[in-house]
């Protein structure tokens, strides 16, 4: 352009129409860079590449993470594992009659051991039959008494028409006697005899009666005792599901509590690993809340049908799906010591030697077994 000069800071120096010839300086217009517009198919290639290439990280990170799992450094061949929760069985107290409440003796979170009473129901009722059953025992005795009283009566009348019998046909041979009299005694002794026989049968019918008001006697005793709640295994206190002065229909719960004898935990493994667990087969529970303290188990279980399986089994790749519960339960001699460390939901890994595997590795040794409870 003629007449134009630019300056340093990119100032064009442009010709006025001033015909005085004076000048002014305008800015230069920057050069735009305008995208290139891409086409909508395009766009939507690209969309779908990305798409693909994310689906494919996540399965690889999906399959890094399960081959992570399953090989653990220092963890040898031969011993599989899976995570779970350490589960106790739950036991409902319940009251076998209906009734009220009469006290509560334990409460959630107590340790309660086999045998011990945890509450009562009210068994005023009971009590009162039970009085009057007992008095029908004294009542049944008494007649029994009275009873074997007429035995011994009716022995001694059928000893004495016995004796006059015999003595009539002495008389009666030597002529001092006639056969009347004989007739006589032979009638008061076939009567004597027939009440004999009625005194026994009478002792027998008194001794009928006692035993069964002794019968009624130890079932409201029975009844009683059935109405003091008592925790049939050694457990914890789970939850309390009734309070004191309710009245609660037959069967219905009162506590429950976990079964702290019998602590176990439910893992999942494919068919390779499951078709060389055996019951029996020794194992270890690690806790999160604790992983440095191995809990020696034993496999109990192993099921007999797959889980999560296909519609139809036909190649090796879906065989491979197929997993099998395997339930591993902790050493009831642990138990014993460390009950009140065992909590039902607790997670954690269990760890199980499949047939020919390795030992045990340093970091899955039992080291607090015999350690007290703390």
């Amino acid at each position: 352009m003629p007449n134009t000069k630019v300056i340093n800071d990119g100032t064009e120096l442009l010709p006025s129409n001033d015909r005085s010839g004076s000048r002014m300086l305008m800015p230069s217009q920057p050069e735009l860079n305008l995208p290139e517009i891409i086409p909508a198919a395009a766009v939507k290639r690209r969309r779908r590449l990305w798409l693909a290439l994310a689906l494919v990280a996540v399965a690889g990170a999906a399959t890094g993470g399960y081959w992570w799992l399953h090989a653990l450094p220092g963890l040898p061949a031969g011993i599989a594992f899976g995570n779970g929760r350490v589960e106790a069985d739950e036991i409902d107290i319940a009251a076998k009659f209906s009734g009220r409440i009469a006290a509560l003796l334990v409460d959630e979170g107590d340790v309660v051991r086999a045998g011990q009473v945890v509450a009562r129901m009210d068994t005023q009722d009971l009590e009162m039959s039970l009085r009057k059953a007992e008095a029908q025992v004294l009542g049944a005795n008494r007649m029994l008494d009275e009873a074997r009283a007429g035995v011994e009566q009716q022995k001694a009348q059928a000893k004495l028409a016995e004796q006059q019998l015999t003595r009539a046909i002495v008389l009666v041979d030597k002529g001092y006697a006639t056969a009347e009299i004989l007739d006589q005694r032979q009638q008061q002794m076939s009567a004597a005899d027939a009440a004999l026989a009625a005194a026994n049968a009478r002792v027998g019918q008194a001794e009928q009666t006692l035993t069964a008001a002794n019968h009624d006697v130890d079932l409201y005793r029975i009844n009683i005792a059935d109405n003091s709640l008592v925790a049939p295994r050694d457990g914890r206190v789970q939850y309390r599901l009734a309070n004191i002065g309710e009245v609660i229909g037959a069967g219905g719960k009162v506590l429950t509590i976990i079964d702290t004898g019998y602590v176990y935990m439910d893992i999942f493994l494919p068919t390779a690993e499951a078709g060389r667990t055996t019951v029996g087969s020794d194992a270890r529970i690690v806790l999160d809340a604790e992983p440095e303290s191995p809990i020696p188990a034993k496999v109990v279980f192993v099921s007999g049908e797959a889980q999560f399986t296909p519609k139809a089994v036909e190649t090796k790749a879906e065989r491979d799906k197929l997993m099998f519960r395997i339930r591993v339960r902790v050493d009831p001699d642990y138990l014993r010591i460390h009950a009140a460390e065992m909590g039902s939901g607790l997670p954690g890994l269990a760890y199980v030697h499949l047939n020919g595997g390795a030992e045990w590795p340093t970091s899955l040794a039992l080291g607090r077994t015999d350690e007290p409870s703390r």
